[in-house]
C-alpha cells in the first residue's frame, strides 16, 4: 500500500468514518489516478474539474456516485494533503423528493403468505415492519431484540 493511500486511510478513521465511505473515497481516488496514470498529488483542479466532467457526461454515472467521488477527492486534497485551495466549485444538486411505494394490505399478506420458510418470513416481516436496512439486518444479533418493550437496537446504523 503506498503511503498516500495509508495517510488518507489514517485521517478517515481518526475521523471514524464507516468502513463503506473509506472503500469509497479510495476508489475515487484511484479512479482518479488511473485515469491520468499518475499520483493524485501531481494532479491539479483542472484536471480533477475534467475528470468529475468524464464521469458525469461520458461514463454518464448517477450524481450520487458523482457526488461520493467529489467528496472522496476534496478529503484527499482538503484534509490529506492540507490544500486548502483545492475548492472544487460543484454545486449540490437538488435531491428528488420521491415517496417510497407503499405496498397495500393485500399486497403485503400475499407477500409474506408466498414464503413457506418460517425463519425467513419473520425475517422480512421484521425488516419491513422496522424499516431496516440491508446491512443492519445482517447485524442483528437475538441480543439486539427486547421483545418486552417492543424494540430492536440497531447498531452500526447509518446515521
Amino acid at each position: 500500500m503506498n503511503p498516500l493511500r495509508q495517510k488518507m486511510i489514517n485521517e478517515m478513521t481518526l475521523r471514524r468514518f464507516s468502513l463503506r465511505t473509506q472503500e469509497s473515497y479510495i476508489a475515487a481516488v484511484a479512479g482518479l489516478a488511473k485515469y491520468y496514470k499518475q499520483s493524485p498529488e501531481k494532479i491539479d483542479k483542472q484536471m480533477v474539474q475534467d475528470y468529475l466532467l468524464y464521469l458525469m457526461q461520458k461514463r454518464k454515472l448517477a450524481w450520487s456516485s458523482c457526488n461520493v467521488a467529489v467528496s472522496g477527492i476534496r478529503f484527499l486534497y482538503t484534509q490529506t494533503l492540507g490544500m486548502d485551495s483545492m475548492y472544487l466549485s460543484i454545486p449540490p444538486r437538488k435531491r428528488d423528493n420521491k415517496l417510497p411505494e407503499i405496498f397495500s394490505t393485500e399486497e403485503l399478506e400475499r407477500l409474506f403468505a408466498a414464503l413457506t420458510n418460517q425463519k425467513h418470513r419473520t425475517l422480512l416481516m421484521t425488516t419491513y415492519a422496522s424499516g431496516l436496512r440491508v446491512s443492519e439486518v445482517v447485524g442483528l444479533k437475538v441480543t439486539d431484540i427486547d421483545s418486552e418493550r417492543m424494540m430492536i437496537r440497531v447498531q452500526q446504523g447509518k446515521g
